[in-house]
């Protein structure tokens, strides 16, 4: 890759990382819910008016049953999921958790499409999840006093990532060759669709104060509307393959966002598991153990 290509790979490392510090800092005012709508539903209005000014809103409306479900996998439900976990467990163990993506994708993939696997994705498969365990069976990188909703938080963040192993193949299989705008534009629209009467009903009483206000916008315009034009414009430049090895850059930056913003504690736990999960991972994309065609 070219340097500017390295350098905008960091950047939406940068941001997806900062992520997971504006759920933390937000979702207690919020509500899981209430934090996912605001970020689907402003990352929407920011979208939605670039992808009409490029003459594209057909594909909304050619597409909207398939963006309809895209929409509930990759940003509804995971959403909630995660801004859930944020209220239990650091951001820097969600992140690492969310780094099993391409795992559960290559899982999905197996079982839905019967793509192939090879012994050394099998093998990153099953390295990536026992990094997981690892990082589940020890509490030490759990909030204080948290420790009893540390589990449910964990099995959230699987249950997400396992929401955008399912999305990634239901765009592979009902969108392929549609604009990369288009389906980022109409997957965040739907979800706000799907999680505006939820949110009505459980808008706080009290209302969340400026710097949860903040990091709501900061969580919709950078690490959503933002991040996802600038994931889509990489993968058109270097291709999906370089383009997926973000994954591996995120947990660090939410680990030492989280280390600076909010003195989470970086544990000996959280740099082996991850380590664990990230080999797994690099197994599984083949980008170590075989020689590429």
């Amino acid at each position: 890759m070219k340097p500017f290509d390295i350098g905008e790979l960091v950047l939406l490392a940068a941001l997806w990382g900062a992520s997971f510090l504006f759920m933390r800092v937000s979702v207690p005012e919020f509500g899981p819910v209430v934090l996912a709508a605001v970020r689907v539903g402003l990352a929407s209005l920011l979208l939605i008016p670039l992808l009409a000014s490029r003459g594209q809103l057909a594909s909304l409306r050619q597409h909207w049953k398939a963006m309809l479900l895209v929409g509930a996998l990759n940003s509804a439900i995971p959403f909630v999921l995660f801004s859930f976990a944020a209220l239990s467990i650091t951001a820097g163990l969600s992140s690492i958790v969310n780094a099993t993506t391409p795992l559960w994708t290559a899982l999905v993939a197996f079982v839905w499409l019967r793509q192939g696997l090879t012994r050394w994705r099998v093998l990153g498969l099953v390295i990536g999840f026992a990094g997981v365990a690892f990082l589940a069976w020890d509490k030490a990188s759990f909030k204080p006093g948290a420790e009893h909703s540390g589990f449910w938080a964990m099995l959230a963040c699987l249950a997400a990532t396992l929401c955008y192993g399912l999305a990634a193949n239901a765009t592979r299989r009902y969108l392929t060759g549609v604009a990369p705008l288009a389906v980022a534009t109409g997957s965040q629209a739907a979800a706000a669709l799907l999680l505006a009467l939820p949110a009505a009903w459980l808008w706080p009483v009290l209302p969340p104060g400026r710097l949860a206000w903040g990091s709501a916008l900061g969580l919709a315009v950078l690490c959503t509307a933002l991040a996802y034009l600038m994931y889509f414009r990489l993968m058109s430049r270097v291709g999906p393959t370089n383009a997926v090895s973000v994954t591996f850059l995120i947990p660090v930056f939410a680990i030492l966002w989280g280390a600076l913003f909010l003195q989470e504690v970086i544990t000996a736990q959280m740099v082996v598991g991850g380590a664990i999960v990230l080999v797994g991972i690099a197994l599984a994309l083949g980008l170590v153990g075989a020689k590429p065609r």
